[in-house]
């Protein structure tokens, strides 16, 4: 996934592939070269992935990296064999050819590596280009394109590993390096014209970035075709639902119902303290109010006769939020819109090969989520997005910075940020935390620097002293952290002074807490949300 990101962020669309795709679905493509990337398999490894013949077939440029130059060498009849001296971390490598992949770069580049096996001969028709301490062979080439480097220019320890990339991509696959969020809206529009056609279209709004830029290219390509839900299950953070409704509704002019269903998730979520227990039941009755909802606007799209049964939120807390109350009558919709994106693909294995080499890391509420009774057909613009590049068609659609820039929100809310259960009055001490601490980051010029900062309201309480009297409240734990992709995370070295000023509010501002401690810990070993 890193390495697609790395040439995205050179202005070249990229796309992960299993190892064993076919040839049919990798033409559709139109690729211009082939990246193979590491593993953590052998060359000899039963089953061990192998290098599709079209790839060679094809006569288009290969880089293959780690794993993949070691397989690139295998299958061309060089020989591999295991290291006596592996090289994990930090090395130096050397070179003295043209090759077009070191053009501009120094004769030594620290880089990173991270293998077990190393070549010890080279295919026929290639030469070794650069070496190592403990790779004689760290890098090789041919005449035709083909190029293989033992180390990792995806990673950010490898120092010039973007030019190293970007010189593969510009200088030996003759890419143009001109892909950018303006030119992908663009056709976002004409691809969403197209399957759309004069149908109509549900999208769920969350108030998240990916629901918001979804809704906002979907709106762009056919208008008032859109009709937004925006179900308030009581667990967003302090004033978000007035924004939400004012920004779609009011700004945008889009056609979007509104329904408060607060009651119904806090009546669900009652007494339960499991955090895996909390996102299940979040996430079934999310399903089961927009399935409502979506049967209430457009009838003959469902198919559940159940999806009326149980608690929803009453037709009359809909009035009022409509911007369109004409939209809810006339055709069915068709499509359902939704913000999936890149890394909920492929974090969920939908991408995976046949043979499952990749992991399944979480079933993602995007991916596969809805349930198969429903008879839309969805619409996923930013299917093959990475997060930073939602921020950018977000900001270039013209939606404000607040919801576009906005830090990473979990889809359960505060529910898996209050540890143990969720009541209405521990919302209520932990949406004027979180406000404090975003009020104060602000301030100090550091929201745009953090990946996420938030507070979290224990289920721990400790004895205190206020004026006279003691004090038995809560402890609120602040969390902050800065990240590139949150696949890993470090946590945030915020001002003393800044802590104090976010300590001493809360516990002056916030009557039920006394106490605030901070979070030192990195990812991994713990994870961002603390549920």
């Amino acid at each position: 996934m890193l390495i697609a990101r790395r040439i995205r962020e050179a202005g070249v669309y990229s796309e992960l592939v299993p190892y064993d795709a076919t040839w049919d679905d990798v033409r559709k493509l139109n690729p211009a070269g082939f990246i193979l990337s590491g593993g953590p398999a052998s060359v000899y490894d039963e089953g061990a992935p192998q290098i599709p013949a079209y790839v060679f077939d094809s006569g288009l440029p290969i880089l293959g990296i780690c794993y993949g130059m070691q397989l690139l060498a295998y299958q061309l009849g060089g020989k591999v064999e295991p290291s006596a001296e592996r090289e994990y971390g930090h090395a130096v490598i050397h070179h003295a050819s043209d090759s077009p992949l070191f053009e501009g770069l120094p004769a030594s580049l620290p880089v990173w590596m991270s293998h077990g096996d190393r070549i010890t001969d080279v295919p026929p028709g290639f030469q070794p280009f650069a070496h190592s301490d403990s790779s004689p062979i760290a890098a090789m080439a041919n005449g035709s394109g083909y190029i293989g480097i033992q180390f990792h220019p995806e990673v950010i320890h490898t120092r010039d590993g973007k030019a190293i990339l970007e010189n593969f991509l510009l200088k030996v696959c003759g890419c143009t390096g001109d892909w950018s969020a303006g030119n992908f809206i663009a056709d976002s529009i004409n691809r969403i014209r197209a399957q759309v056609g004069d149908g109509k279209v549900i999208c769920a709004l969350s108030g998240g970035v990916d629901s918001a830029v979804t809704a906002a290219l979907v709106h762009r390509a056919i208008g008032d075709q859109l009709t937004c839900v925006f179900v308030n299950n009581g667990l967003l953070r302090k004033d978000e639902p007035e924004r939400v409704v004012d920004t779609f509704h009011r700004h945008l002019k889009m056609n979007l119902v509104h329904t408060d269903s607060e009651d119904v998730f806090l009546d669900a979520l009652a007494g339960v303290t499991d955090p895996e227990q909390k996102r299940k039941i979040i996430g079934q009755t999310f399903i089961r109010i927009f399935e409502q909802e979506a049967d209430r606007l457009f009838p003959l799209k469902t198919a559940r006769p159940e999806a009326l049964e149980g608690p929803t939120a009453h037709p009359e807390a809909l009035e009022g939020h409509s911007a369109h109350p004409e939209a809810l009558e006339g055709p069915t919709a068709d499509f359902i819109a939704q913000g999936t994106t890149y890394p909920d693909v492929i974090e969920s294995g939908a991408h995976a090969s046949k043979s499952k080499v990749a992991a399944t890391i979480k079933t993602h509420h995007n991916v596969g989520g809805l349930p198969s009774e429903m008879t839309f057909q969805l619409v996923e613009p930013l299917r093959y997005l990475f997060k930073d590049e939602v921020r950018k068609v977000g900001l270039e659609l013209g939606l404000p910075e607040e919801i576009v820039m906005r830090q990473p929100f979990p889809g359960p809310g505060l529910a898996i940020r209050i540890i143990g259960d969720v009541t209405r009055e521990k919302l209520s001490t932990l949406r004027e935390c979180d406000w404090i601490v975003m009020n104060e980051i602000k301030k100090a010029g550091l929201y745009h620097d953090l990946w996420q900062a938030f507070a979290i309201l224990t289920d721990t309480r400790s004895v205190g002293v206020m004026g006279d009297f003691r004090t038995y409240g809560h402890v609120v734990a602040i969390r902050a952290v800065t990240a590139e992709d949150a696949m890993t995370a470090d946590w945030a070295r915020l001002p003393y002074e800044l802590l104090a000023k976010i300590s001493n509010r809360i516990v002056n501002e916030v009557p039920s807490v006394n106490r605030v401690v901070y979070d030192i810990t990195s990812k991994p070993p713990g994870t961002i949300e603390w549920e």
